[in-house]
Parts: structure tokens; C-alpha cells; sequence
């Protein structure tokens, strides 16, 4: 899964949560991205290389919270 805006840095993700910024996951393959619970990320998007990934809260669709 990814987040949408495309994040550099796990350390951005966090900083645009905390602001107040809308974030959502997606799924670029065949398996649908949840709207409600929990979920694994990875960034930067393809085709940069992953170098950051962290487990997200998701609450009605949107990022809450970062956990790591």
C-alpha cells in the first residue's frame, strides 16, 4: 500500500498528519486499500525505491495516525 500524496520521507508523512492534512492509502494492484483500521505503507511510490515504510491508522477513509 501507499499514501496519496506521494512522501519523500516517513518523517513528512508524520509532519502532514500532525498539520491536519488529508493523507489516503491505495492499492496500485488487484487487492482493494482498507478505508477503516489498519494497514502497512511504503514509500516513496515506484518507481523510486522504497526507503521508508510504517504502519497507519486509518478512520473513514483518511491517515489518523502513524505508528512507526
Amino acid at each position: 500500500m501507499y499514501v496519496d500524496p506521494n512522501y519523500p520521507t516517513k518523517k513528512a508523512l508524520k509532519e502532514a498528519i500532525t498539520a491536519g492534512k488529508a493523507v489516503y492509502v491505495f492499492s496500485p494492484g488487484p487487492f482493494p486499500a482498507p478505508t477503516v483500521g489498519e494497514c502497512s505503507v511504503e514509500g516513496p511510490h515506484y518507481p523510486k525505491a522504497h526507503t521508508w515504510y510504517a504502519r497507519v491508522i486509518i478512520t473513514g477513509g483518511k491517515v489518523t495516525k502513524v505508528k512507526g
